[in-house]
């Protein structure tokens, strides 16, 4: 099969060139599907997981569809974070420099924590894109310093995000401001009920692209360490002395965990950096800066980072705690093997996380149980090796027969019933953990 690559897109020359100047060779499949519907003005919902190529493939085609002579907002892009938000402007402006001088395109990043009154200022001239956060959007777009309505394409990035941070009611406004003939562009990584129902009422018969994804890249491993009634700190202080990531992201579920832990590991010695939705702007901004410039070898972070913020370099990720729901699982490994690069998942693990390494090993992980005794790795027995005693489906075919009432007299049609009674008791018994299959 012929591989697609760039340039059987109807991109312009000078587009070609910026994708060349990124140093893209081929479209990932995100990319492959969507660009030429976004091209023919089609509105898109595109899902595919962290790092699978989504913010340029909207952010190519539109920047090719920019009409330069009109001084109006033509695209605005909103995103749930200002990092997010940042990040996505940087590479707009990133294609804007390659595009070269002739390509005049004008662009402004509208987010919290920065001058309302210079922002209004410079807004005099309207900018040709307008990233940002839809609060902030919208706090302008109210006091009339900028217009929305010429906006041809207006783009949700990571929606499901934005509607767990709740900021999915301020992108409605700014939809109701907008024109109605809007190409509204989704991008998400998973679609909640929720959504849809967002979806039904600006969308009509959208282009609904999913990219199954690998649950992980192959070039990733996931390693599990049983707790044994340990404290995370000393888990993890034993893993750095093992390991020497480039960049190591430790993950909790909340900002209290994650205050404690950074404290720990701190008073262990570890140089550790700290980021989550409860430092305020000038914290987080200060953070950030310290972790691209490298200062720290490990961050504990809070799903905030798994989602809403991009930090390159991540060798290994460490679940202090192992999240409820696949899907963030998928979120945070998806910080490290990125691009082809190799990274490790490792994840503390106790009783109550079994049900989730279950749903996971169902969805095809693999998972390789470890321990770290006398600063090296030691290979252990699965969970369900030493705890779960799984029987076949022999064993249980042989313990519901036992457990089937036998009647003293036999009446036409008995074998039939006992046979029904036996398989809605072997359904029972396979839901037990006792007998639960892998």
């Amino acid at each position: 099969m012929e591989k697609i690559n760039f340039k059987k897109f109807a991109f312009h020359t000078f587009m070609i060139d910026v994708v060349d100047k990124l140093q893209f060779s081929e479209p990932t499949d995100i990319q492959a599907k969507v660009i030429p519907a976004i091209l023919s003005g089609k509105s898109v919902i595109g899902q595919s997981h962290t790092g699978s190529g989504k913010t340029h493939a909207y952010l190519l085609p539109l920047v090719n569809k920019i009409e330069e002579d009109k001084q109006s907002v033509q695209f605005v892009i909103t995103a749930p974070t200002r990092e997010l938000a940042m990040q996505i402007h940087d590479e707009v402006k990133k294609i804007i420099h390659f595009a070269g001088k002739e390509q005049k395109w004008t662009s402004k990043l509208l987010v919290g924590g920065t001058d309302k009154q210079k922002m209004t200022e410079k807004l005099k001239k309207p900018p040709h894109i307008v990233v940002g956060t839809p609060g902030r959007i919208l706090d302008l777009v109210k006091e009339e310093a900028i217009s929305i309505y010429s906006a041809t394409s207006f783009v949700i990035d990571e929606a499901d995000l934005m509607l767990d941070l709740g900021f999915i009611n301020e992108v409605d406004q700014l939809l109701v401001r907008s024109n109605k003939e809007v190409q509204l562009l989704v991008f998400s990584a998973t679609i909640p009920q929720r959504l849809e129902h967002f979806f039904r009422k600006y969308l009509e018969n959208p282009l609904h692209v999913k990219i199954d994804d690998q649950l992980s890249p192959e070039t990733m491993e996931h390693w599990l360490i049983d707790m044994k009634h340990r404290e995370a700190a000393d888990v993890i202080a034993n893993i750095s002395k093992v390991i020497n990531p480039y960049l190591a992201i430790i993950f909790t579920n909340g900002k209290e965990k994650a205050n404690e832990l950074a404290e720990s590991l701190l008073a262990k010695g570890i140089e550790t950096g700290l980021i989550h939705g409860g430092l305020s702007p000038r914290e987080r901004k200060r953070a950030l800066k310290d972790i691209q410039n490298l200062r720290y070898q490990y961050i504990v972070a809070t799903d905030l980072a798994s989602r809403g913020i991009d930090i390159k370099g991540v060798s290994h990720v460490i679940n202090a705690q192992l999240p409820k729901e696949e899907d963030f699982y998928v979120h945070r490994v998806g910080r490290t093997a990125r691009a082809g690069m190799e990274g490790t998942a490792i994840s503390l693990y106790d009783d109550s996380d079994i049900k989730i390494i279950r749903k996971l090993e169902q969805k095809g992980l693999d998972f390789t149980f470890f321990d770290v005794k006398n600063d090296e790795w030691i290979e252990m027995k699965s969970w369900n090796e030493r705890n779960l005693r799984l029987k076949t489906e022999a064993d249980v075919d042989r313990e519901a027969w036992k457990r089937v009432k036998k009647s003293k007299k036999v009446k036409p049609g008995y074998k039939k019933k006992m046979k029904k009674q036996q398989e809605s008791i072997k359904k029972r018994l396979n839901k037990s953990p006792k007998y639960k299959k892998k």
